[in-house]
């Protein structure tokens, strides 16, 4: 697969653009492309664009564009992931996993036993960070369009709220103690909800509070696996019980 580059905005075909700084320092010192060589293009349209470098000066990058082709990596699944915060690296790697496993968005919680406390401007740029992660994912798996990372809620304002999903999502609360294997569950009709704890897993307040907002407790296996392997090892299951594996 060619080198690809989200860029915001429009792209137009058969038209130049100069790249960001960042994106920019990342093809000419990381990549070391090249006048002439080829990449690819997306805005998170669905599209991709086929696309050359047209000048590299020490100052800027300029690409020229060219066709849109359409490039449907998108799971007809649609799985949004409220995910609880959870601490550095371990974040990170859950947001880029899911990412590349399909999910559609994701919805950065804080629990009572979340380790990592984050409001206000803090807040703020952990989530931009995260999108960044997203950017970055879609960059590495092919998706051409970016799933947004939603403001940091408290998970009972979240439940509180009109459901993710849609009317008649299927949703899902990640427990060992849950009694139902995800196998032991009925084709989707629209969109899964999936819900994954911190660290220290839910409380039990917590998961009633989900239980009573239609959340169904769901365990993987008989092992507890940490709060980074969880999500990600739920999404790879229903990709492959009802998704595109």
């Amino acid at each position: 697969m060619l080198t690809r580059i989200f860029l915001s905005g429009e792209l137009r075909p058969r038209s130049e653009c100069r790249l960001p700084p960042a994106q920019a320092h990342h093809v000419v010192r990381v990549l070391r492309l090249a006048q002439g060589d080829a990449v690819t293009l997306f805005n998170g349209d669905g599209a991709e664009y086929d696309a050359m470098v047209a000048s590299v000066t020490r100052d800027a990058v300029t690409v020229k564009i060219g066709d849109a082709r359409s490039g449907a990596r998108e799971p007809a699944l649609e799985i949004v992931l409220g995910q609880a915060l959870s601490s550095g690296e371990r974040m990170d790697y859950t947001v880029q996993k899911a990412v590349e496993l399909g999910v559609a968005a994701i919805h950065p919680l804080a629990a009572a036993r979340s380790v990592v406390r984050l409001t206000g401007e803090r807040a703020e740029k952990r989530v931009a960070h995260w999108q960044a992660v997203v950017v970055s994912a879609c960059e590495q798996s092919g998706r051409n369009r970016v799933p947004p990372v939603a403001p940091v809620a408290e998970l009972a304002a979240w439940l509180a709220r009109p459901a993710a999903g849609g009317a008649g999502a299927l949703r899902l609360l990640l427990s060992p103690t849950g009694a139902t294997r995800l196998r032991d569950l009925p084709r989707p009709a629209a969109s899964i909800v999936l819900l994954a704890g911190p660290e220290g897993g839910f409380t039990p307040e917590e998961e009633a509070a989900a239980r009573h907002c239609s959340f169904t407790p769901v365990r993987l296996g008989p092992r507890v696996l940490r709060t980074e392997t969880a999500a990600v090892a739920a999404l790879a299951a229903l990709q492959a019980l009802w998704g595109d594996f």
